[in-house]
């Protein structure tokens, strides 16, 4: 039999208290307690961005493939279209389109061999037509015996599949319920209720079906039911009942995400099936309705597309997710928001620059750690969001607003702030970040408030030159980097931006999108990983974070109080710090940022 020294190579150690930074895994006996004790990361399921769709849609036939390998076929674009998209993990790509333009279809099978049936076209309304796919052309194959749309369909690959419910036949929605086996549909047992607009998962012989709609009377539904091969049985209800949502996996093991409970009241929700029971896991990134999924199992899921606005968006969900966690800091001296801060400085030695309390304020305070300390002032106050970059003994102050946006920038060398050569455009509401005061990048922002910018402009410790321009204008941006190689985030243009540009020290590149726009957010980190936390829309503040891994962005613990406005002070994201911002008035809150949680199991020996 194994044992703890073999596997590990130590023996189990005794403390009188706990070790302060035990390895993951570590198991050890605390005298005191007389209990034995070992640390495991915490994890949790996400949703993270994928590539967009080409072509934005809803109500597209889905459950074709999985998150690596899947279709989306047909829908509303507004108009009815047969086009096709593949998905393979990281981007759509155009296949040829299926015979029969439609919307509300019920797709099944994988890339290579799966099937579209029934959905709903012009001037022919409720379809019957069937489509196989083999992975290069769509064929027209027997019809099936019901025309109906908005049903649920499962199935391995285009030789077997189930399609049940659905509406369209004279009594509305319907129970019926048909079943493929790669040349005909037959009618076998029907559902228990008769609903359309509902989501399923599942094989022909072994499939799950929740959610939906009827009228008349109009009612959502919660329901679940399972196939076995024969029969249809209620099973354990979804928490939130909904229609025109989707679903994707495995009758074991599925999940369901978005929907409607009434009209216009788009939900974000997803719930996640173990077998047995719905457990409501963390929201898609968006409300929408209308939206598709792909998932051979609950642990590993895709949604795209959907309404409003007709969405390419694309989410990547995973289950085994790193969880970090924010707490409590130091409190600033002075509250504010709109500051700058030391791009590249760290958790424990940051610097917060000038900013707006209740009027534009120079003071300037370094944190290490534990507390702030007010060091020397700028010599030009200025609020509105300047460019900050360098560390606690490095750094440089430009842009934003001393009365009206200005060009100003301040030098910092550990003890005193100099003025050095201006910027070459007037501005406020600006990002930028650098490893210290001999180079940095600053972009964006808005000369007046009816105005945005696209200019970038490199710093080389003397002089600023105007280099190549952001993709998108905009101001109150984000980013995180150094002058080399960084990204920029979300912003106003007007209205919240999710868009996300990478820079490579020549060009700025659009790269895949923040989960959730907004603009004034903060921000941390290196080109590759990266935190964007708090910020703001015009339906409220925001604490939600989200974490970039170089890819896509992840949603991931949120901050203890929702913010906007805050300084950007680090050039790490493992040990990120949130310092100050507006919750409505300036603050002064810090909170620190450890990239995983840690929970500690204790074992009785008694």
């Amino acid at each position: 039999m194994a044992t703890y020294l073999g596997t590990h190579g130590s023996k189990i150690q005794n403390y009188t208290t706990d070790p302060d930074n035990p390895n993951t895994g570590e198991v050890w006996y605390n005298e005191t307690a007389n209990t034995l004790k070992f640390q495991y990361p915490n994890t949790t399921g996400a949703w993270s961005t994928g590539g967009s769709l080409n072509t934005g849609r809803y109500t597209a036939a889905d459950n074709i493939g999985t998150q690596t390998s899947a279709l989306c076929a047909t829908g509303q674009t507004p108009s009815y279209t047969a086009n096709v998209e593949n998905y393979n993990g990281s981007a759509w790509t155009e296949v040829n389109n299926v015979n029969t333009a439609r919307s509300n279809a019920a797709g099944a099978g994988t890339t290579t061999s799966s099937l579209i049936a029934g959905g709903y076209a012009p001037g022919t309304a409720e379809e019957d037509a069937t489509e196989l796919y083999n992975g290069t052309n769509w064929t027209e194959v027997n019809d099936q015996n019901v025309a109906r749309y908005g049903a649920a369909m499962g199935g391995a690959d285009n030789t077997a599949a189930l399609y049940a419910g659905g509406n369209g036949v004279p009594s509305g929605a319907s129970a019926i319920t048909e079943l493929w086996n790669g040349t005909n549909w037959t009618e076998v047992n029907d559902l228990n209720t008769n609903r359309g607009n509902f989501a399923g998962a599942g094989i022909s012989t072994a499939m799950i079906v929740f959610g939906g709609y009827s009228t008349p009377p109009a009612a959502y539904y919660d329901n679940t039911e399972q196939w076995n091969g024969t029969n249809w049985t209620e099973v354990n209800d979804l928490n939130t009942g909904r229609r025109i949502l989707a679903g994707s996996g495995l009758y074991t093991s599925a999940l369901a995400f978005g929907g409607e409970t009434a009209p216009n009241a788009d939900l974000a929700n997803t719930e996640e099936w173990n077998g047995v029971s719905w457990v409501e896991v963390a929201d898609i990134p968006a409300g929408r309705i209308g939206l598709g999924g792909a998932a051979a199992s609950n642990t590993s899921a895709l949604a795209f597309g959907g309404n409003p606005g007709y969405s390419t968006d694309t989410n990547e969900w995973n289950t085994g997710v790193p969880v970090g966690a924010w707490s409590t800091g130091g409190t600033m001296n002075t509250a504010r928001s709109g500051s700058a801060g030391s791009s590249a400085g760290t958790q424990t030695a940051s610097l917060v620059i000038s900013g707006y309390s209740t009027t534009v304020v120079a003071n300037v305070e370094s944190y290490n750690g534990t507390n702030w300390t007010e060091i020397t002032d700028v010599n030009t106050g200025r609020g509105s969001s300047a460019a900050g970059a360098g560390t606690t003994t490095s750094a440089l102050f430009s842009g934003g607003d001393s009365g009206s946006p200005t060009t100003n920038t301040e030098l910092w060398n550990g003890s005193n702030w100099t003025e050095v050569n201006n910027m070459n455009t007037s501005r406020r509401g600006l990002s930028g970040f650098g490893a210290d005061n001999t180079a940095a990048l600053a972009f964006g922002g808005n000369p007046n408030p009816s105005s945005v910018l696209t200019d970038t402009e490199l710093w080389n410790g003397t002089n600023w030159t105007e280099v190549n321009n952001l993709n998108t204008g905009r101001s109150s941006m984000s980013g995180a980097g150094v002058s080399t190689a960084g990204i920029g985030f979300a912003g106003f243009n007007p209205g919240a931006l999710t868009n996300t540009e990478s820079w490579n020290g020549t060009n700025w590149t659009e790269v895949n999108d923040l989960n959730v726009g907004r603009n004034d957010m903060g921000g941390c980190g290196t080109y590759t990983d990266a935190l964007g936390f708090g910020g703001v829309t015009p339906a409220g503040q925001f604490n939600s974070t989200e974490e970039w891994n170089g890819v896509s962005w992840t949603e991931t613990s949120n901050l203890s109080t929702a913010r906007n406005d805050m300084a950007n002070v680090l050039g790490a994201s493992v040990l990120g710090l949130c310092a100050g911002g507006s919750t409505g008035s300036a603050t002064g809150a810090t909170e620190e940022w450890s990239a995983t949680s840690i929970t500690t199991k204790t074992v009785s020996t008694d």
